[in-house]
């Protein structure tokens, strides 16, 4: 009794207790706030791009391949461990015991490069999201401040990682059961009662930051499209499978493509990122301009009916995703797949007798688990993002159907492939310094 007393008032009225409390309520601000300045820095530099593109459509097959070089070196030179989505790295620093790993993946250097290096990447065209980055954004953050503030080691160990991604998830969509469930489902594999405070909290206090800095919204805005149970299953068996077929052989293009290009990568690493950005540029002369960027313009106006999507549109964004993340350049998949799987179900729409807005919905989940294999953070994020309450059912349904599907043709989940590609040997090289491989996707 005695001793429980004293651990409660420790708890109560320990400076050292208060000060890790207010660094870390403070981080969680300050994730919320970058995710909504990152966002807001993404529209402005595709806004750019568009200018460019308006004025002279052949312009971006001179800037993308410039940029992605550009990037590459830089990334190469001064920011390794910056590449690609930043999940992955996430990931091997929640699972990796040691701390100078985890201080190469998650500084606050690398935060800083890996935002700056995905706006270039979006201002040259790339088929990128900022959502994978601000995982490894928030995460960095979080880290860093728990070692400022001296936070007990078993809370350094997974808690303040796992904070710092779901927040980063929860700001950037803003979608907080979403980033709740992404920690769970695939960062951690497991929910820990000894963190889940700590993730909780962490999204919470994200989440009120980014609202109170942009107000109320909704990321793909609102469908009110509903399907009767009865006329329900053959579209979502059909978003399901066909999605996760065409998600999983997504993954798989990024995994062995990769793998395939590794020996040029050694050689000729910015010869790949400049034949990478001519691709991304043709891409998109052949798509008219809509192939750039994250995808958000062309699913918002798909969900929301207000637009329409040429029938290729979700095989050149799909191709131009692949070419992006080949390239060695920072920037995530997750806003790109939604907008292909949304183009993906606009395919489909006049297969089936029932509203237009649910089939490109139930297309957007089917193909989106079929890229990550996480099937309840897939159906719970686009839930989120488009208001679809009343799809629930039909969207738990298509993203468990899509997600298994992909296994079929990738047997391992994407992310877990990808962070194979930052082990110890890869990312513990000095700023600058030459290997055969280091931190590059497989």
């Amino acid at each position: 009794m005695r001793a429980h007393l004293q651990r409660t008032r420790e708890f109560l009225f320990s400076p050292r207790a208060w000060k890790a409390r207010a660094v870390f309520w403070i981080g969680a601000g300050v994730v919320g706030a970058t995710a909504v300045a990152f966002a807001e820095a993404s529209e402005r530099a595709h806004l750019l791009l568009k200018k460019l593109v308006a004025f002279s459509p052949y312009a971006p097959l001179l800037v993308a391949p410039a940029g992605f070089v550009a990037v590459a070196w830089i990334t190469r030179r001064w920011f390794r461990g910056a590449e690609g989505s930043g999940i992955p790295q996430s990931i091997v620093a929640l699972e990796s015991g040691r701390t100078d790993v985890r201080d190469a993946l998650l500084s606050l250097r690398v935060a800083a490069g890996k935002m700056a290096l995905t706006l270039v990447g979006l201002l040259c065209g790339a088929s990128i999201g900022r959502e994978g980055p601000t995982v490894h954004i928030g995460a960095a953050i979080m880290y860093s401040l728990g070692r400022f503030a001296h936070f007990p080691a078993h809370v350094l160990d997974r808690g303040l990682i796992l904070a710092g991604g779901s927040a980063g998830i929860a700001a950037a969509f803003n979608t907080p059961l979403a980033g709740i469930v992404f920690a769970i489902e695939e960062m951690s594999r497991s929910f820990e009662e000894r963190n889940s405070g700590t993730m909780l909290t962490a999204v919470l206090l994200a989440g009120f930051t980014a609202l109170a800095i942009q107000g109320y919204y909704s990321y793909f805005g609102r469908t009110e499209a509903f399907i009767p149970p009865l006329q329900a299953w053959l579209p979502v068996v059909a978003c399901g499978v066909l999605g996760g077929l065409l998600g999983g052989l997504f993954s798989t293009g990024i995994i062995w493509g990769g793998r395939a290009l590794r020996p040029l990568m050694s050689r000729w690493p910015l010869w790949v990122a400049a034949g990478c950005g001519l691709l991304v540029g043709l891409m998109g002369l052949a798509s008219g301009g809509v192939t750039y960027g994250t995808g958000y313009e062309e699913a918002r106006g798909l969900v929301t009916g207000a637009a329409g999507a040429a029938p290729e549109f979700a095989f050149l964004k799909l191709g131009a995703t692949l070419a992006s993340y080949w390239s060695g350049i920072p920037g995530g998949i997750f806003a790109p797949s939604l907008a292909t799987g949304a183009g993906f179900g606009a395919l489909l729409v006049p297969w089936f007798d029932a509203p237009a807005g649910a089939i490109v919905v139930l297309g957007m989940v089917g193909y989106f688990a079929g890229v990550v294999q996480t099937p309840i953070t897939a159906f719970v994020i686009v839930m989120e993002m488009t208001l679809g309450t009343q799809l629930t059912l039909p969207l738990m349904a298509t993203a468990f159907i899509g997600s298994g599907t992909s296994k079929l043709v990738c047997p391992t989940p994407i992310y877990r492939a990808l962070a194979r590609n930052f082990r110890p040997d890869r990312v513990l090289v000095p700023a600058g310094g030459r290997t055969t491989g280091e931190g590059r996707r497989p």
